[in-house]
């Protein structure tokens, strides 16, 4: 009922105790509740509730039961545990409320841990938005991030049932909520988006999706905006409040901390394997007859890891191994790299030692203890009569079963001086083969489904690919 309808609303709005001996006669009296319970009320007492100098709500005892009205007595023994009634509730709502505090607090903490335990930006991006759908229990939310190259932002993720379709939505700065946010740097709880000015509707449209209310707020890293943050539809019968305001602002503290660390790292990241990059290519300068041998055998090595079970972190681990996989090479003699005809049996003992030089000369480094044994082992067999160590079967790293494959493959269908390379078909054939014997089982099964899929393409197919003149 409306809080200042019948005695309890004059009540609520005057913070008097009121006594009704006869409710028929009394003016104030709403007979509506009494209508729609069915109940015959003859005589009300009612007094509020007060706590703190707040009104928290009305107490009303209905219809003495000696047949007689409520006299003054029985108002001043309600009055008097009114008092009393009114405490406890209001004890009881401090609690609750310290008790809700507490759980947001403990879960903000929780999501901030799983928000900044990854360095993966992508993974980052997602967890951000799974953090603010649980901290303020709505129906979805948003990340956009700025590109400041087209002064727009953009849907890197969303949650919810039309969250693929977010992806496509660019807004430009100072457009809708998300744009005011980006453009201003200031938060914005919005209890009803279409009949707020800034709104605009273009998401919906192109998702079907209904927005009702949100809170954004923007997403800052050393006071510069990154990007702004969302929660969309608050779970019914609840709206959006200050304190989820004061929350989301908190959670988006924690999001550009991660995004940033994930953004250093990937630079890192990127530094680190355009110099094994470079170092590969300056070795393959050397050798004029393997040109383009490193990028072919990290290609086969990543498109093989597509159809192997393998860690975020073990595909990263595998390409930096396939690209410092003949890194050893820098010490074998240039008259042998570059030897047009059969190698002497010393010379190629020489070209077998490439991958203990290689170990010798990155297993200092401690960042690339995940890396050095498949480059160590690359030329291991499951039979186990390949070097430099003869390793045998389960004993053989698997980051090196995969380059060993590539590697392989590369070598029987690249053309040398001294003869023409093999087709697509006839390597495939050897590979077969040699399955279970010098190559591991389980990565030439992989290395097929990649080929069958036209992820692998030899220096003869890239040579008569379009657009592709030469491959080395």
């Amino acid at each position: 009922m409306p809080a200042n309808e019948g005695i309890a609303g004059w009540v609520i709005e005057t913070g008097s105790p009121y006594l009704a001996d006869n409710v028929r006669r009394d003016t104030r009296w709403s007979k509506r509740v009494a209508q729609e319970l069915h109940y015959k009320t003859r005589d009300i007492l009612a007094v509020p509730l007060q706590a703190g100098g707040e009104t928290l709500g009305v107490i009303e005892v209905i219809n003495k039961k000696n047949g007689q009205p409520f006299e003054q007595a029985d108002l001043n023994i309600l009055n008097a545990l009114s008092s009393h009634i009114a405490m406890i509730i209001g004890n009881a709502r401090l609690f609750l409320a310290a008790e809700n505090k507490v759980h947001q607090l403990a879960t903000l903490t929780e999501l901030s841990a799983i928000l900044n335990s990854s360095l993966d930006p992508k993974q980052v991006r997602t967890r951000a938005m799974q953090a603010a759908v649980k901290l303020l229990d709505c129906e979805t939310g948003s990340l956009y991030l700025i590109d400041h190259d087209r002064g727009e932002l953009y849907f890197e993720v969303a949650l919810g049932d039309k969250g693929d379709v977010f992806k496509e939505i660019r807004l430009k700065l100072g457009e809708g909520i998300a744009g005011w946010v980006a453009q201003e740097g200031q938060s914005l709880l919005i209890p009803d988006c279409s009949r707020d000015p800034r709104w605009s509707s273009k998401a919906d449209k192109k998702s079907k999706f209904q927005t009702r209310n949100m809170v954004t707020v923007p997403v800052k890293a050393k006071s510069k905006v990154i990007g702004v943050l969302q929660a969309i539809n608050k779970r019914p019968p609840k709206l959006f409040d200050e304190e989820d305001l004061r929350l989301l602002e908190a959670l988006a503290d924690q999001v550009a901390i991660a995004l940033e660390n994930a953004r250093l790292y990937e630079a890192q990241r990127l530094t680190f394997l355009q110099t094994a990059e470079a170092l590969a290519a300056a070795i393959e300068k050397r050798d004029i007859y393997t040109g383009g041998h490193t990028k072919r055998v990290r290609d086969y090595c990543m498109a093989t890891a597509r159809y192997l079970k393998l860690t975020p972190g073990e595909t990263e681990w595998l390409e930096l191994a396939a690209i410092l996989h003949d890194v050893g090479k820098i010490g074998v003699d240039d008259q042998v790299l570059r030897k047009p005809g059969k190698l002497t049996d010393e010379e190629f003992a020489q070209i077998r030692a490439h991958p203990t030089i290689g170990y010798e000369i990155l297993n200092h480094i401690r960042t690339l203890q995940e890396v050095i044994p498949g480059m160590r082992h690359h030329h291991e067999r499951p039979d186990g009569k390949g070097y430099p160590d003869g390793l045998a079967d389960g004993k053989i790293p698997f980051l090196a079963r995969i380059i060993a494959v590539a590697d392989t493959y590369d070598a029987m269908t690249s053309d040398r001086p001294y003869r023409q390379g093999l087709s697509d078909e006839a390597a495939i054939s050897e590979l077969r083969k040699f399955s279970g014997v010098q190559f591991d089982e389980t990565v030439v099964e992989a290395f097929l489904q990649a080929h069958a899929a036209g992820l692998i393409l030899s220096q003869h197919r890239r040579s008569s690919s379009p657009g592709n003149e030469s491959a080395s």
